[in-house]
């Protein structure tokens, strides 16, 4: 059966269709979830798009610490929820206001997990703030006009962060999808959605990097490597991961890091950096970070750590030694400027993106693929479909 006959095949009279995706049942669950399942893969029903919004089938989507600190309760959402935010996939229905935009059948879109309306106080930050109604709608596990396009036996399902990525199909806003060229691969696609889009971001907007500074990145999951290929991409000053696995270490490496160590070993180094980017999502690596930035200097933090999680710090270094720190959320992007030069840098063969994949993965895999990015055993894992 061909690829058109198949989705032909799973569409009813009124546009829905059933497609198969990752759904978190219940937050909280113990480890190991490939024992307790909070994640189960089910059939669902997904409505027809609206006039704003796009059918895109995915063909890869990205298993982020965003989806984990769903599943372990740190980021409390309705559920049931079907999982996935960073996502790619290819354009297969237009809604009229979506078409009137610029979007096209056939189209190659990452998805972007924070929708941005452009108008509201938040988007006229210029990315330091995030969407307003983009935030809201994302919270209440809808897409951006409110409305709830899943269903499983007749009740909805949430959408996580107006992207639902974990499935065969994806209804999203148009406000939630960049368009990409098809020679950028659907998978490192995928990853720039967020874990580029994030990390970079960190160093690019946030961190504002400037020729000849040197840059350190303390966490090197997804989002603190891709950070580190950003800034090595910039060909500025040193680059410097900081990680306690030394599997990471050795890769920080291999992708042009100047120097990774440990933060044991930095701090007795004495290592001290303009631009210090926290990406670990934890209270110590927050301390090391602040611990390395120098006199003048900035540090950024991108990490999501517990609500509860709390950090010391001295309010008279950084009065003393005229410090900064700059939360950044997203790596403050607006995803429709950030992602197009992200993708450029790709095809100048300046930012290694495939190299951030650490496997590829199945569907059926995701309670073991959390299980692995708890234990911090991956950088990136992305399904394909």
């Amino acid at each position: 059966m061909t690829e058109s006959a198949t989705t032909a095949a799973t569409r009813t009279r009124n546009g829905t269709r059933t497609i198969t995706g990752a759904v978190l049942e219940e937050l909280g669950r113990e480890r190991p979830y490939a024992a307790s399942m909070p994640i189960t893969v089910s059939q669902l029903q997904l409505d027809a798009p609206g006039p704003d919004e796009l059918l895109v089938r995915i063909e890869a989507a990205g298993v982020c610490h965003s989806d984990l600190s769903v599943v372990d309760g740190n980021r409390p959402r309705p559920v049931p929820m079907l999982l996935g935010h960073e996502a790619a996939g290819i354009v297969e229905e237009v809604g009229t206001a979506a078409s009137a935009a610029g979007f096209a059948v056939g189209d190659r879109v990452v998805t972007a997990f924070l929708p941005r309306c452009g108008d509201c106080d938040g988007c006229r930050t210029g990315g330091v703030m995030p969407c307003v109604p983009g935030t809201a709608a994302n919270a209440a596990g809808t897409l951006f006009d409110g409305g709830i396009r899943l269903h499983r036996d007749g009740e909805p399902v949430h959408h996580h962060l107006g992207v639902s990525g974990f499935a065969t199909h994806a209804a999203v806003d148009r406000r939630s999808a960049v368009v990409v060229g098809r020679d950028v691969p659907a998978d490192v696609a995928a990853v720039l959605g967020c874990a580029v889009l994030t990390g970079g971001g960190a160093v690019v907007n946030a961190g504002a990097v400037q020729p000849g500074q040197d840059v350190v990145i303390v966490g090197l999951g997804g989002v603190g490597m891709a950070a580190l290929i950003t800034a090595v991409s910039l060909r500025h000053g040193l680059v410097i991961g900081v990680d306690a696995v030394p599997a990471k270490l050795a890769r920080a490496r291999e992708l042009g890091a100047t120097a990774a160590m440990t933060p044991d070993e930095a701090v007795a180094a004495g290592l001290r950096a303009p631009l210090v980017v926290e990406a670990a999502g934890h209270p110590r690596a927050f301390e090391t970070a602040f611990a390395l930035t120098a006199p003048g200097g900035r540090t950024v933090t991108v990490g999501l750590p517990s609500p509860t999680a709390l950090a010391q710090v001295s309010p008279l270094t950084i009065t003393a030694e005229a410090r900064t720190i700059v939360g950044s959320y997203l790596g403050s992007a607006v995803p429709s400027r950030d992602i197009p030069r992200y993708a450029e840098l790709w095809r100048e063969g300046r930012l290694p993106v495939e190299a951030l994949i650490s496997s590829h993965i199945a569907l059926d895999d995701i309670d073991h693929a959390m299980d692995t990015l708890a234990e911090g055993r991956a950088i990136r894992q992305v399904i394909r479909f």
